[in-house]
């Protein structure tokens, strides 16, 4: 696998890690029609575990089917699938070698009112599995945050240990947070911030809204522009060590395309790495669904 001075750029931020993690790093950023870019898009199909396969994938009843998943992360050329330990097995050895997976090791589910995640899947699942990282939750502001800190803790020691990459998904909720304030400034840009100090490779977090949600941080922001998407965007990065991780963007719930479209226009201006897109995926029928990645990977290749 040759790599691009762009990728090799990036691998250089990562001054700890061993030949077996940037390795992996590599293979997720060389992959599919976004290889060397230094952008991505990744399919994560973690929503049957955390909402019920009925309200998944009714919409598209196709995707009950782990096999689909990975068909249409393939077909579309994503960097990587992310997902629950059974959805990879089911699919493990018909598709091993096509593309980078992320064994995704907690999640919560909607019977459950806590703001946590259970662990239900191992290192040793990941390197069994071939995958090229795993993917952790937390949930800053949760009453749970410190133990599922401490979990990615060990967990991430013990990935970094075999040359895995990590993946973590820093979903603010619970505690005092509002609902506005899952998604405010300087609550996303903290959670990246977070993710980073953790150890992350890869962090995942939503787009954020210009509302500021901690009356400690409001005077901070005063001289922060964050008037436009794409200006919340370069923030959330400046957070993330000043761009030296890579980060990526949920599409949010959106039914109207044009909109999610324009969000990752804005993502892509603000200096983003990508984005993580589910739902807005596997629930459209698989043509529309194609057109669509096609056109988000066009928007990365700045022909949009």
């Amino acid at each position: 696998m040759k790599i691009t001075r762009i990728v090799k750029n990036i691998l250089n931020n990562y001054e700890s890690d061993n030949p077996g993690t940037k390795t992996n790093i590599a293979r997720i950023l060389m992959q599919g029609k976004l290889a060397g870019t230094g952008k991505l898009v990744i399919l994560p199909v973690d929503q049957g575990y955390e909402h019920g396969p009925a309200r998944s994938f009714s919409p598209n009843p196709d995707a009950y089917d782990p096999h689909y998943h990975y068909k249409l992360a393939i077909d579309a050329g994503l960097n990587a699938y992310a997902a629950p330990l059974g959805m990879l097995e089911a699919g493990a050895d018909t598709f091993a070698g096509q593309i980078p997976t992320i064994l995704k090791l907690n999640s919560a589910n909607s019977l459950s009112t806590l703001k946590d995640q259970a662990v239900h899947g191992s290192i040793d699942d990941a390197l069994r599995l071939g995958c090229s990282a795993v993917g952790f939750t937390i949930y800053p502001g949760s009453e749970y945050q410190f133990e599922m800190m401490e979990e990615l803790k060990e967990l991430a020691l013990e990935a970094k240990s075999f040359g895995l990459a990590v993946v973590v998904w820093s979903y603010p909720r619970g505690g005092n947070l509002s609902k506005e304030g899952e998604t405010a400034m300087d609550v996303c840009a903290y959670a990246a911030h977070m993710a980073a100090l953790l150890g992350a490779h890869i962090i995942k977090v939503k787009p954020p809204s210009a509302h500021i949600e901690q009356k400690e941080a409001k005077d901070s922001y005063n001289n922060v522009d964050i008037s436009s998407l794409t200006k919340r965007i370069a923030h959330v990065m400046q957070s993330s060590f000043n761009n030296r991780r890579i980060v990526v963007f949920s599409g949010n719930a959106f039914t109207d395309m044009q909109g999610l479209l324009n969000d990752i226009k804005e993502i892509r201006d603000g200096g983003g790495n990508g984005s993580i897109i589910g739902r807005n995926t596997f629930q459209r029928p698989r043509e529309e669904a194609l057109s669509m990645l096609n056109q988000v990977i066009n928007i990365y290749k700045e022909k949009i």
